[in-house]
């Protein structure tokens, strides 16, 4: 059950007037939210907040940044999310990303990948609130924007709600006002990634302590938010909603919450997307980028519609994406009933 409550709000790193900005959000998903992703997101969310992939700092040190750090400036609002533990990588990586124009630089607390616990970052950080604070007042000393932290409720099974209050704890004496709680434990043994984003239980009622124990504070609630509706009944506790694979699955969810949240009066037709994506499509495969990449997350952007099928179907057709053709977006879209 949601709780309600009054709130003010101060925020240091992250100026009050900007309360609202965290009020609907696209969760960071690897392999997901590159940034065609989010430049379709973006037409069906004028205003929502879009993350980047967790992006590791060795791979902005020691990599192709340029690769990894590009985006259309239609995204704006969007947020760099970094994967890491050095506190001097971690500055060095958030100056990039300032550099770059990212508005925001998220810290990932919570994934819990062999890959990110070899690296002991992700989730594993929740163990180390110390140095976790020592890397968020390393990035802020870095640069101007904000500096935020995306978090699990515990790690394995302990379901405390003293482990998380003094985590964030530690974080906000760095000054840091914006929190993004998972409100599930992450399980470091024995589950997968994908099971940790479904057996773990979610406890929105230990996430909203949160806000009550720390009211200078933004926090935006993730896990479990599938459609409008619990996410406008966690908006009367929180003060923003992340979605995450429902994003993904049905993003049509994106279009019918800014039109709740009154972001917009209305939302954009299917047709004027599509036609604003054909466009897109065009420019990037000029350029090279594969068409494969443009439309993979248009996929579940039909789900519910008679052939809906046949258009997942015919955009997932490795011999007719072969093509680099933009019009296979508009042939699909004749499929549909």
């Amino acid at each position: 059950m949601f709780i309600s409550s009054e709130r003010t709000h101060t925020i240091p790193h992250a100026e009050p007037r900007q309360g609202r900005a965290w009020q609907l959000c696209v969760a960071p998903m690897i392999d997901v939210t590159d940034r065609h992703c989010r430049y379709f997101h973006r037409l069906l969310a004028p205003k929502a907040r879009l993350y980047t992939e967790m992006i590791t700092t060795g791979a902005l040190l020691h990599g192709d940044v340029a690769r990894h750090l590009d985006f259309n400036r239609e995204e704006h609002p969007v947020a760099l999310q970094l994967g890491g533990s050095d506190p001097a990588e971690l500055a060095a990586a958030a100056r990039l990303g300032a550099k770059w124009g990212y508005d925001e630089v998220n810290l990932n607390c919570g994934c819990p990948s062999e890959r990110v616990q070899k690296g002991a970052f992700g989730a594993c950080l929740m163990a180390e609130p110390t140095l976790v604070a020592d890397c968020i007042k390393a990035m802020q000393d870095a640069v101007d924007i904000p500096v935020t932290v995306k978090h699990r409720l515990g790690l394995d099974y302990d379901d405390s709600y003293g482990f998380v209050r003094d985590f964030v704890g530690s974080i906000h004496d760095t000054g840091c006002r914006v929190f993004i709680v998972h409100a599930r434990n992450a399980v470091l043994k024995g589950l997968s990634p994908k099971d940790n984003r479904e057996i773990p239980p979610l406890r929105y009622d230990m996430a909203a302590r949160l806000v009550s124990d720390f009211p200078d504070s933004i926090f935006v609630l993730n896990g479990g938010l599938a459609d409008t509706n619990n996410s406008l009944q966690a908006l009367k506790t929180f003060h923003g909603v992340m979605l995450g694979r429902a994003a993904w699955h049905t993003p049509g969810v994106l279009s019918a919450l800014s039109v709740e949240l009154g972001h917009v009066d209305e939302a954009p037709s299917d047709e004027a997307v599509l036609q604003a994506m054909v466009a897109y499509a065009a420019e990037q495969t000029q350029s090279g980028v594969p068409l494969r990449m443009v439309v993979k997350a248009m996929l579940g952007w039909q789900n519910g519609r008679p052939g809906a099928r046949r258009w997942r179907r015919m955009l997932s057709d490795q011999a007719m994406l072969k093509n680099n053709d933009p019009q296979l977006l508009r042939a699909a879209w004749a499929e549909l009933a």
